[in-house]
């Protein structure tokens, strides 16, 4: 809750605790706010998680995005005009598959092709988003992005894993060789890019967004090095000291670019 402590206007946000797959809280809430725009984000995103258990991935993924659109549908498609309705699904490029080093970047036409069990639950929720829009008219619009970062960044992903292990005097795992290529966004390019595609976005549209910032992990994760460095120099020298290559892990796809 502290960081939703500066929103402007509290008044105007309600905060609502809950689980997407949970039908009866879900239609509540559409019906008591009279709700017209979902931005959809929640999702199991972790692919090491995925990987050990990939049921909690399946749950959410595929049977919460199935439970929202229900719920909207029913909410929304009861003989009022839709126009002024949007259900807008935030994806990953993921769902898109692996590059190699010289292939151009995934296009919003790119042939789905996931390599994990993360990246299976999005595509499967993509192509039931898609479904919802073809069958029932619901309002939908897709968003595919790339690697996000910045401000209240979970810690288990790699850009805040490698500071919070950092400052810890922790080894800093990299998998394999450390080249596996990832295109950064930032999340607050990333909201401007969401805020773009529910004003103008045409609804049954997939669009993609990409940061142009391709960076091979290794090469992250001595940048990070670099800045703690500078900023919270350790007696014990450079942060690249821990460094440390580990078993690359199953499925690994080599290259995102969008």
């Amino acid at each position: 809750m502290a960081n939703l402590s500066d929103l402007p206007d509290s008044a105007r946000h309600t905060f609502v605790q809950g689980d997407i797959c949970d039908r009866p809280l879900v239609d509540q809430l559409l019906r008591e706010h009279a709700i017209d725009t979902i931005a959809h984000f929640a999702a199991e995103s972790h692919v090491d998680r995925s990987i050990t258990g990939p049921a909690a991935f399946v749950q959410t993924n595929l049977v919460g995005t199935f439970t929202l659109l229900e719920a909207a549908r029913l909410a929304w498609l009861d003989g009022k005009k839709s126009e002024s309705r949007r259900f807008h699904h935030i994806s990953t490029d993921e769902v898109y598959g692996t590059l190699t080093r010289d292939d151009a970047p995934f296009l919003e036409t790119t042939p789905y092709a996931p390599n994990s069990p993360y990246s299976a639950s999005k595509a499967g929720s993509d192509h039931l988003v898609r479904a919802y829009f073809h069958t029932y008219g619901l309002p939908v619009v897709t968003t595919n992005c790339s690697n996000n970062y910045g401000p209240y960044h979970f810690p288990e992903k790699l850009i805040p894993l490698m500071i919070v292990n950092a400052l810890a005097g922790k080894p800093l795992p990299v998998y394999g060789d450390g080249m596996q290529v990832r295109d950064w966004l930032y999340v607050k390019d990333h909201a401007a890019a969401i805020r773009a595609v529910l004003a103008q976005g045409r609804p049954g549209e997939t669009y993609n967004v990409g940061g142009w910032n391709e960076r091979p992990n290794i090469e992250i994760v001595r940048s990070i090095c670099a800045l703690l460095d500078e900023m919270r120099p350790d007696a014990a020298g450079s942060y690249t000291r821990l460094i440390t290559h580990v078993t690359d892990r199953p499925g690994h796809d080599r290259r995102y670019a969008i």
